[in-house]
């Protein structure tokens, strides 16, 4: 069923790309075990792993949210650590309100912490941190 498709929708369009095809489901365990034809009984049965697939993988979202949520309330926030501080960001945006470039900019800072330590940050990097300073002031 985890194999065969994602969701519901896609596992009967595999159903029905096999049916030409004259190919059939095999289970080899389970109490399940046999062979299903997709155009006979065996549609009934990819209706019902179909319902299945969807069913978990509404179920799995459900469970991740919880798990998301559950976290946020514990002071802990998913993704990568962010590599500029606030004083690097200051810094960042009084350097480009004096008028100097940006790749300039990025050879001036330093990451402080982290594994990065010591590296410089990227263009891009400080690309972010100014259109996070225009977002803000619009």
């Amino acid at each position: 069923m985890k194999c065969l498709g994602r969701g519901a929708a896609e596992l009967l369009t595999i159903a029905e790309d096999l049916r030409p095809h004259d190919i059939e489901l095999e289970l080899l365990t389970g109490p399940l075990q046999g062979v299903y034809d997709p155009s006979g009984h065996g549609a009934a049965l990819f209706a019902f792993f179909a319902g299945m697939a969807e069913s978990e993988r509404e179920y799995i979202r459900e469970k991740s949210l919880e798990g998301q949520a559950s976290a946020r309330e514990r002071g802990r926030h998913g993704g990568r650590p962010k590599v500029v501080d606030d004083d690097m960001a200051a810094y960042a945006r009084s350097l480009r309100a004096n008028g100097v470039p940006v790749p300039e900019i990025a050879r001036k800072l330093v990451i402080t912490s982290g594994k990065n330590q010591g590296k410089r940050p990227s263009v891009a990097t400080v690309y972010r941190i100014l259109a996070e300073d225009a977002d803000s002031t619009e």
